[in-house]
């Protein structure tokens, strides 16, 4: 079966790590500037703007993003990928 890719529409996330990457954030007591400062130590270089786009879902995470977020925020990748039960 062919892939296709599918399209992105403005209305749809662009990511679903974003709401957990927001929470661990907050529950770690750091700012979205403290994040994008943690992260570029590794180097993983995410402004404090794009931090704020990823959380509202309004930015894709690659994948080499999606390991720097895990490690400073210190989960699995597969983690971030699964939202906590409220």
């Amino acid at each position: 079966m062919p892939y296709h890719a599918r399209v992105v529409d403005e209305s749809q996330a662009m990511n679903i790590v974003g709401p957990t990457v927001r929470m661990l954030r907050r529950k770690n007591g750091w700012s979205q500037q403290t994040l994008s400062n943690k992260l570029e130590l590794l180097p993983v270089y995410i402004c404090r703007g794009s931090i704020s786009r990823l959380e509202e879902q309004l930015r894709t995470v690659t994948d080499y993003e999606a390991a720097g977020l895990a490690k400073v925020l210190g989960v699995t990748i597969a983690e971030l990928f699964t939202p906590e039960e409220k």
